[in-house]
Order: structure tokens, then sequence, then C-alpha cells
């Protein structure tokens, strides 16, 4: 008994004790992060790894133009893409826009020949595509080959050459060869051209048809700089101490061969095609429209989509990826009816509202 005069409690039973665990399995190695929910992915680790690789050359390559070009970086990205989905650029825009500089410092950081054709009332297509001239020390005609014979083109004001001359270089930029005397003359690769031509100041020109700008993939714009980027340009041209800016080499054009070769492993998912043509059909169906996009419109997307994922390190594609190019690769190929176009309506208000309207595939 305790001193207080009750009885003791007896102790409380110990709780069960829990059974000893199993000896643990060795660990295994970590799951691969899965795809995103609706998304197939039929990529190898290879391939991912490639994209990887592209799209820190990519970054690379930015980076070495923006010594040049300052406050541009979307306009910059744009290019890339149209070299990663191997297709020409007309740019429209006000003279002194850095468009001839752009295109220098891109071919340089790109490792690649580069050759400028100021396009003239006078140009002849053999002062492109090149001609045959009589060899007196072997008595023969031998080819001389023109200024297309390389990488990157900058095609300077070519609505200022005659239909024959501009034809002549839409051919190429189209065939990737050229034909004189007929024997066919292939062109180096990679093949890029970045024409210009002028909004204002349009007398003695002529204007590009609309069959021939459509063979371009992307029109652009420069635009003027900021307040602070043009502030930036003065003062990194009085630290240079020169016109010019060292650029770095970071590919080669064997290199570029090999990353446009990754852009087609890119996976797309069925819905994202169905999505893309809906898209550039109902550019045709706008009453508002005499021509809509082409089929070509329809490339563009598909070509310059698969370009952005592989820019952001992705191997696959995204609506928003689609979205994002629809501008440029579509609005030049659209032609709007007298009434509308004089009202002020642009063929970029019909690309909007495509984009609003048309349901947004889940992937």
């Amino acid at each position: 008994m305790t001193p207080d005069g009750t009885q003791p409690k007896p102790p409380a039973p110990a709780p069960p004790r829990a059974p000893a665990p199993a000896a643990a399995p060795p660990k295994a190695a970590p799951a691969p992060a899965a795809p995103p929910a609706g998304r197939k992915t039929t990529t190898s680790p290879e391939v991912q790894r490639a994209i990887k690789g592209v799209s820190a050359t990519s970054a690379a390559l930015i980076s070495e133009v923006e010594k040049a070009i300052i406050g541009k970086r979307n306009v910059l990205e744009h290019v890339l893409l149209s070299i990663l989905a191997d297709g020409h650029i007309l740019f429209e825009d006000f003279p002194g826009t850095a468009k001839s500089l752009m295109v220098m410092t891109f071919a340089s950081a790109l490792g690649c020949k580069y050759r400028r054709i100021q396009f003239t009332p006078d140009l002849l297509p053999t002062d492109i595509t090149g001609t045959y001239i009589y060899d007196e020390k072997d008595n023969e005609f031998k080819f001389r080959p023109g200024p297309i014979f390389a990488n990157i083109i900058l095609a300077d004001e070519i609505n200022r050459a005659p239909p024959k001359t501009q034809a002549a270089m839409l051919e190429a930029m189209q065939e990737r060869q050229v034909s004189i005397e007929g024997v066919t003359h292939r062109l180096p690769k990679p093949f890029l051209v970045m024409a210009t031509q002028n909004p204002i100041e349009q007398e003695g020109t002529y204007p590009l048809p609309e069959a021939q700008v459509d063979r371009f993939m992307q029109k652009m714009s420069m635009g003027y700089p900021s307040r602070e980027d043009e502030r930036e340009i003065l003062i990194r041209r009085m630290m240079r101490g020169k016109d010019n800016v060292d650029i770095n080499t970071i590919t080669s054009p064997e290199k570029i061969i090999a990353m446009q070769q990754v852009v087609e492993k890119v996976h797309m998912d069925p819905a994202l095609l169905t999505y893309i043509v809906e898209i550039v059909y109902r550019t045709r169906e706008d009453p508002r429209v005499v021509v809509g996009a082409s089929p070509r419109g329809s490339l563009a997307l598909f070509k310059l989509a698969r370009a952005r994922a592989v820019l952001q390190g992705r191997d696959y594609i995204t609506p928003d990826d689609v979205k994002a190019i629809s501008m440029p690769a579509l609005a030049h190929r659209i032609i709007l009816k007298p009434e509308p176009r004089i009202r002020g309506v642009l063929a970029q208000d019909i690309i909007n509202k495509i984009l609003s309207e048309v349901p947004v595939p889940a992937i």
C-alpha cells in the first residue's frame, strides 16, 4: 500500500513494439522526368542532348551578335529561327536601322561566307548568278560565279532592281541553284538570303509581286531603338574607340547544317498540325481578304515552331510556339480587299483575330 492507504496502480503495459523493418532494397536510379500530360515523346536521350546543345549554341550566337545590335533581341531570335528553319527573311524598314550591320554580324558569328548585293535599276541577272568568261590561255569558256554563291546574302533594296533581275534572285532562293548556259550550279549550304526594302522613297522602284514575297519565310522590321538603347549605342561606340565591333566565330557552315538536322527531329503533336492548318485556312476564309496564306505559310509555321522549340531547349512544340511566329510568318502572305485596306485594316489585325478565335489544343 501507498502512504495514503491506496492500492498502487499496476504498471501500464508497454506498447507493442513495431516489427523491425526489412532490409531496404538497393536504391534504383531516378526515373526520367515524365513528359507533360497529353504529350507523347519519341525522342531519344541522344536527340534531347543534341537539342540542348543547339539551344546553348544559339544562345551564344545571339549574345555575340548583341555586341553590335543593342535592344533587338526579339528580332535576333527570329533571324536565328530562320537560320535553323532554313528560310529567307525580308526586312522592310527605314534606312539606318542596322539591318546591314546585323546581317554582317550574324555572318561573322556563324563563320559563313558573306556577300552583299546592292540592287540598282541597271543590275543584270548575270551580275548576281555569274557568267561564262572566255579564257584565252586555256582556249575555253570558264564559269565565273557571281555573289549569289555564298552562305549569307544581303540583298540590299531588292525592290530597286527590274523584275527580270528580281526573278533571277528569287529563283535561286527557291531552287537553291542557278542554271547558266544550260548548266546547273548548286548553291552552297547553308544558304540564307536577307533582303531589305525601304517603305519610303518608292519612286523608281519595282515592288515585289506577292508571289515572290511569298517565298520569304518571314517578313520583319527592325524599328528604331529606344532612348536608353540608343544611348547605350553611343556609350559602347565611345568606349570601343572605333566603328567596327570585334565578333568571335561561334559556328561553321557544317555545324549549322547539323543544327538544322536536329530541328527536323523535334516532335509535333498531331493536334498542333490541325491547329496550324486551321489558322492558315481561316486567313483564306476571312471576308476582308482577297488572297490568304498559301501552303508555304503552313510550312513556315511548322518549321519555325520546331526551330523555336529547339531554341528554348525543348524536344516538343507547344501552341505558344505557333502563336509567337504567326505574325512574321503569315502577315506578308495576306492580300486585303480595297475597302478594308482603305479603312485602315491591317493583315496583323486579321491574324490577331484568328489567333483569338481558333481553339487552342490541349497539349
